[in-house]
């Protein structure tokens, strides 16, 4: 993992989202209130905004993670194609 703490941010974002049972991106966002849905994906800001984790989301249980990526990275918009 990187030495800049993602690796810590990204284990207390698991560890939030494995206790969840969230049925839509409005409970998504009482716990990550800048959550976003862009197409079928969920967008979370990780480590202060410098990281973005990539998700899809089948309600309640399941979530598959698509990518974890710089801001820089994100921006690009190569993960969505």
């Amino acid at each position: 993992m990187h030495g800049d703490g993602l690796d810590v941010a990204l284990d207390v974002w698991y560890r939030i989202a494995c206790k969840a049972s969230w049925k839509s991106l409005a409970e998504v966002r009482q716990v990550f209130p800048s959550a976003d849905g862009v197409g079928k994906y969920t967008i979370f800001n990780i480590k202060g905004n410098s990281y973005r984790l990539i998700a899809v989301i089948f309600f309640p249980k399941t979530l598959f993670i698509r990518d974890v990526l710089t801001h820089a990275e994100y921006d690009k918009g190569r993960w969505n194609k």
